[in-house]
């Protein structure tokens, strides 16, 4: 009788999403011919909804989440500007809370892309995708900024992993990997021309620096709700970034486990140079559609000096020194 109780449930609850999927389609249909558009030289357009810069084939995905994502108290959220240190965070999170399942020779790090691992809320999750379950915990990710975020993760008492990257070394990611993806519309677009585009906020999920200070005055205001890295700290310091992403997210390492070397184990599995020469990164595909080899690129600290001018620099750190002025937020740009 239980049994037959919770399959009535459970089809209910999957009637009551494909109306709210029905009903995105049409609120969509209405709204788009009125929503900001961006081109900015690629294929996949921009639409300014709901404060940020959504890519037009995520849209669907981002308003049915909105309206019906339910997170758990229990939840932990890997969250970024895209191109800021994702992949790696998620690799390292994922590690962190699954070590004393997997050792470095049978994690499914070995087999499976770390966005397979810790999947994103914001695309792919229509009927009947299963975060749209309710089971106790969960290891996810997003890009939203946190004015967008399903009032659910606001309200909650779930944990959020934020890491930012600086600006310049983010918008030299996104731009390779845009022409990586190959979204350029009409041949190449040039890196100073993009740099423009990013500093004004209109990037992915951007403006960027609604997106940083957004998740850096939730930090401040509600330490326990958000513990915000940055990823010039990781690369200096990874092993004392490890431990408070650990304590923050309830997996605290022990002196035994510290004494054993379970820190730098995690730090080996999860490195950028590991993840990138393992085979399901050389030629597998994420959605079955991105390589995954993209999503893997040099990663390094401070090589945007070498794809701008000085006039053009200096214009720049200009714009970020106004962005992030009284935020008592400050940004390394190299180490």
């Amino acid at each position: 009788m239980d049994r037959q109780n919770k399959l009535e449930q459970d089809q209910t609850k999957f009637s009551s999403s494909l109306i709210v999927v029905e009903d995105v389609d049409k609120k969509i249909k209405e709204m788009l011919p009125f929503l900001p558009k961006t081109l900015e030289g690629t294929i996949s357009e921009l639409v300014f909804y709901n404060g940020f810069w959504c890519p037009i084939y995520y849209l669907p995905g981002v308003m049915f989440i909105q309206r019906c994502f339910q997170a758990h108290d229990k939840d932990i959220l890997v969250i970024s500007n895209p191109k800021s240190g994702t992949t790696w965070l998620k690799a390292l999170t994922f590690s962190i809370v699954n070590r004393t399942h997997y050792t470095r020779f049978n994690t499914p790090l070995l087999t499976s892309n770390p966005h397979d691992l810790v999947p994103f809320i914001d695309h792919n999750l229509t009927p009947p995708n299963p975060l749209t379950t309710t089971i106790a915990s969960r290891l996810l990710s997003s890009h939203f900024p946190f004015s967008a975020l399903p009032e659910s993760i606001k309200e909650s008492k779930c944990r959020i992993v934020y890491i930012c990257r600086n600006p310049f070394d983010s918008a030299v990611s996104l731009w390779h990997h845009c022409r990586e993806m190959g979204l350029y519309k009409d041949g190449e677009m040039h890196i100073e021309d993009f740099f423009d585009v990013y500093f004004e906020g209109r990037g992915w999920y951007g403006p960027y620096w609604d997106h940083v200070l957004g998740y850096w005055k939730e930090s401040l205001e509600n330490p326990n709700k958000v513990l915000f890295l940055k990823y010039e700290d990781m690369k200096e310091d990874i092993v004392s970034c490890l431990k408070r992403i650990a304590e923050f997210i309830g997996y605290p390492f022990t002196e035994e486990e510290e004494r054993d070397g379970a820190i730098q184990e995690i730090t080996e599995i999860s490195s950028l140079s590991n993840l990138k020469n393992l085979e399901v990164n050389k030629t597998g595909l994420y959605l079955s559609t991105f390589p995954n080899k993209n999503y893997f690129r040099k990663g390094e600290v401070g090589k945007w000096v070498d794809h701008i001018s000085p006039s053009k620099k200096k214009i720049l750190e200009n714009v970020m020194h106004e962005k992030l002025d009284g935020s008592g937020l400050s940004l390394k740009l190299s180490l």
